[in-house]
C-alpha cells in the first residue's frame, strides 16, 4: 500500500493564549519515519491554525494505512500518467434500482446478416439496446428535477469533463453525510466525489437497503455555498431513499438547482487518491433528456 498514518494525541497552546487537545488524533504522514516536530508542523498546516505557541505530541503510533487528504501531506505518485474505471459496466437485464426495468442489448444488424449486403470478406456488426435513462453510472443534469433546467445538451463541458477531483473517505457506518463531515474540504470548483464503499453490493438487494449512504439537504447545501462543481456518489442515491425521507430529496433539489451535476452509482473510489486527478463524466449530448449513463473515469 505504501501510504501511513499517524495516531496520536496532541495539545495545542496558542501564543495569544487558549488551547486545544486531541485525543487518537489521525493523520497522514509521507512515511514512518517521522520526527515529533514533523509531526506537530503537519497538525498545525492540516488545521489550518494561527497564533500556535507550542504542540505536544503524545501516545504517538505511525500505522499502515491509505491516505484520507488534508492539507498536511502532497499526493504520493509512482511518476506515470494512470487512467481510473469509475463506472458499473452496463449489461444485459443488469439491476440499477430495485423495480426499474433493465436494459435490454439485442442486434439490430447480425454479422451473418450483414454478409448479404456487402462485398465478400466485409462483415458488420450494429447493436441496439433498449433502456431507461437511469441506468448503470449516470448524470444527473438540472432538467431532471426541474422543468426549464438544462438538458444533458445545454450543461456545459466544462461542468462534466476534465474537472479537479477530490474524494471525501465516509467513514465505515455512516449513513449521513453532512456539513460536519465535508467542512474540512477544499471543494470550490472541483467534482467531489463521496466514497461510501457502498459500490460493493451493487446489483444485490443489499445496494437499496435502508442503510444506505446518502448526501443530507444540509450537506447539499453546503457544498453549494462552498462552490463545488459536481458531486458524485457510489451509493444507490444522493438523497436518503428510506420511507422516513418519505420521497423528499433534498440534495437533489439544492445541487441541481445550482447547476450542479450529480453522479450517481460510481465504483473503484478507493482506488483514486484523495486529490490531484482529473474527473469525467460526460454523457452524451441528447436534448430533451436530463439523466444518462456516463463513462467516468479518473486521470491520476
Amino acid at each position: 500500500m505504501g501510504e501511513y498514518r499517524a495516531v496520536f494525541d496532541a495539545e495545542v497552546v496558542f501564543a495569544n493564549g487558549g488551547g486545544l487537545r486531541t485525543d487518537g488524533f489521525r493523520l497522514d504522514v509521507p512515511g514512518r519515519e517521522i520526527t515529533d516536530e514533523e509531526l506537530a508542523a503537519l497538525l498545525v498546516r492540516h488545521l489550518g491554525l494561527l497564533m500556535v505557541g507550542e504542540v505536544r505530541i503524545s501516545n504517538r503510533t505511525v500505522v499502515e494505512e491509505p491516505h484520507k487528504g488534508g492539507r498536511g501531506v502532497g499526493l504520493s505518485t509512482s511518476g506515470g500518467r494512470r487512467l481510473v474505471e469509475l463506472s458499473h459496466e452496463i449489461t444485459d437485464g443488469m439491476v440499477t434500482l430495485p423495480g426499474w426495468p433493465g436494459p435490454r442489448i439485442t442486434d439490430w444488424l447480425t454479422r451473418e446478416a450483414s454478409r448479404e449486403r456487402y462485398a465478400p470478406g466485409v462483415e458488420f456488426h450494429v447493436g441496439r439496446i433498449d433502456m431507461i435513462a437511469n441506468t448503470g453510472t449516470y448524470a444527473d443534469t438540472p432538467s431532471h428535477r426541474f422543468a426549464d433546467g438544462p438538458d444533458l445538451a445545454g450543461v456545459p463541458l466544462d461542468r462534466l469533463a476534465d474537472l479537479p477531483g477530490l474524494v471525501v473517505r465516509v467513514p465505515a457506518g455512516t449513513r449521513a453525510v453532512d456539513r460536519l463531515l465535508l467542512a474540512p474540504y477544499e471543494v470550490a470548483g472541483r467534482a467531489v466525489l463521496l466514497h461510501t464503499g457502498w459500490d460493493a453490493h451493487f446489483g444485490t438487494d443489499r445496494y437499496a437497503a435502508p442503510e444506505a449512504p446518502y448526501l443530507t439537504g444540509d450537506g447539499a447545501s453546503w457544498l453549494v455555498e462552498a462552490g463545488a462543481a459536481l458531486v458524485g456518489i457510489d451509493s444507490i442515491n444522493i438523497d436518503d431513499m428510506t420511507a422516513a425521507a418519505a420521497g423528499e430529496r433534498p440534495a437533489h433539489t439544492a445541487l441541481l438547482a445550482a447547476g450542479i451535476p450529480i453522479v450517481e452509482h460510481l465504483t473503484g473510489l478507493d482506488a483514486l487518491p484523495p486529490t490531484d486527478f482529473r474527473f469525467t463524466a460526460a454523457p452524451p449530448r441528447v436534448a430533451g433528456m436530463g439523466t444518462f449513463p456516463v463513462r467516468a473515469f479518473a486521470v491520476a
